[in-house]
């Protein structure tokens, strides 16, 4: 046993000094990703705490604000338009208990005159414009403005079309695939693998089992952004500057959401985020422009 250890623990020290080296320094092993732009404030269901949620009046108001992404869900209507939505039910949004997918988009109801802030129970939006939006309409208006979009289910059709809208509008470098679903994400990156892509869940738990076992600095990534939910307990406990830094070294933007107060804020930028995405972006540009950018985003 003794030989034993004396063989295997000079080897693990070695070992452990070797990944803390690269680990701080990932650009001797692998070439970063450039960024395709840079995501420090993030408008999540583009500003759904100052307007009602994904209408053209909310994504107004985010570029206002100099927003440098739009945070969209998708769905897709009976007569095949992909539509700007969270919700597959239209029951909260609308107070109509109908799907998405068994309306056509001129059928679709208005939003409700008020909505509750998902991320800020007890805060409401309000707004003029109350009108659901088709995604090509978006990216008609806003033809240079970066934006997430997030699929939820596996359907082939809705991920179709929207690969087909990036590529006739000429999006791909500013348009990032998003899914919690690694089985949604591989469809996704089949129809239209010139877009960036963000982590799933499953890949996320691989990126820090790889983290905490000292073999990240080996692995490669092919993903260009995580974005993280912080608010909860476990994820500010396992998040940490030095692996937000060796992804930022290697290329990976790392975003935390949703993120609506000035001390969550803090707590983002003070870890190296690339960025905070939030349903209040005044409140976030007000806090960048009072902290130099958050340093530039770290």
């Amino acid at each position: 046993m003794s030989s034993l250890l004396s063989y295997a623990l000079p080897a693990l020290g070695s070992y452990a000094m070797l990944s803390i080296f690269f680990l701080r320094r990932p650009r001797l092993l692998h070439t970063p990703w450039a960024p395709v732009f840079l995501p420090r404030l993030g408008a999540h269901r583009a500003g759904s705490g100052e307007l009602l949620e994904n209408t053209m009046e909310a994504m107004e108001n985010s570029l206002a604000q100099r927003s440098d992404f739009l945070e969209l869900d998708c769905q897709l209507t009976r007569d095949g338009v992909v539509v700007v939505s969270h919700d597959k039910n239209l029951s909260r949004q609308s107070g109509v208990n109908r799907d998405v997918s068994s309306l056509d988009f001129e059928e679709l109801p208005l939003y409700k005159e008020e909505l509750e802030v998902y991320f800020s129970p007890g805060r409401f939006a309000h707004g003029s414009d109350r009108h659901m939006v088709s995604l090509e309409d978006v990216f008609q208006r806003f033809p240079r403005m970066p934006m997430s979009v997030e699929i939820k289910e596996e359907n082939e059709e809705l991920i179709n079309k929207i690969a087909g809208l990036v590529r006739h509008f000429d999006r791909n470098e500013i348009t990032v695939w998003a899914t919690e679903k690694s089985s949604v994400m591989k469809k996704c990156r089949a129809a239209n693998p010139e877009m960036p892509f963000s982590f799933t869940i499953g890949r996320a738990i691989r990126l820090l089992l790889l983290y905490y076992l000292g073999l990240l600095p080996f692995a490669s990534i092919p993903e260009r952004f995580f974005f993280c939910f912080l608010p909860t307990i476990i994820n500010r406990l396992i998040m940490r500057r030095s692996l937000i830094h060796h992804l930022e070294q290697r290329g990976v933007q790392v975003v935390f959401w949703c993120l609506n107060e000035e001390s969550d804020f803090e707590v983002a930028y003070g870890l190296g985020a690339s960025g905070v995405m939030t349903d209040y972006p005044t409140a976030l540009r007000h806090y960048l422009d009072n902290h130099g950018g958050a340093a530039q985003a770290s």
